[in-house]
């Protein structure tokens, strides 16, 4: 029983960083409330879609900002789409970063955009990197017979 306690301790100091230092906010505590034993793979779905769908948009982001002619309605909606998608996981810095990025877009400022772009995903690499550790850390818990901690 001593090594589950540790991993479920080890579970909710990660938890707490990640909301400590703004990598996930209340949205993901939704998501994980969602979840019990009829759907108990359900947060891991939720972001592994948003890991999929992310990664193709800063590719599409990439690639509408290198255009001869940028079209900044077109990244506007990619990054729209990008801070929709973020926030619905409750990723607040990722959100936070197209925030900032939207408002290049309404100047067409393509130096902002192009930072924007290298913050927007070195946020997101950052949460996605600490989403799998969180998702690591649940599997060793169930794996060694208990059950993953809620925040409340």
């Amino acid at each position: 029983m001593e090594i589950v306690g540790k991993l479920q301790n080890q579970f909710m100091e990660f938890m707490r960083s990640l909301y400590r230092e703004g990598f996930l906010d209340d949205q993901f505590l939704q998501l994980q409330k969602l979840q019990d034993e009829s759907n108990p793979d359900f947060v891991v779905e939720v972001v592994s879609l948003f890991f999929e769908n992310s990664e193709k948009l800063l590719n599409n982001l990439a690639m509408a900002l290198q255009q001869q002619v940028v079209d900044y309605k077109q990244v506007d909606a990619h990054v729209h789409q990008f801070k929709g998608s973020s926030s619905s996981i409750g990723a607040q810095r990722v959100k936070n970063a197209c925030v900032a990025f939207r408002n290049f877009c309404e100047e067409k400022n393509l130096e902002g955009c192009m930072q924007c772009l290298q913050h927007a995903k070195h946020e997101y690499f950052l949460v996605k990197n600490k989403l799998e550790t969180l998702f690591r850390l649940e599997q060793q818990i169930l794996a060694a017979g208990g059950t993953v901690p809620v925040l409340s």
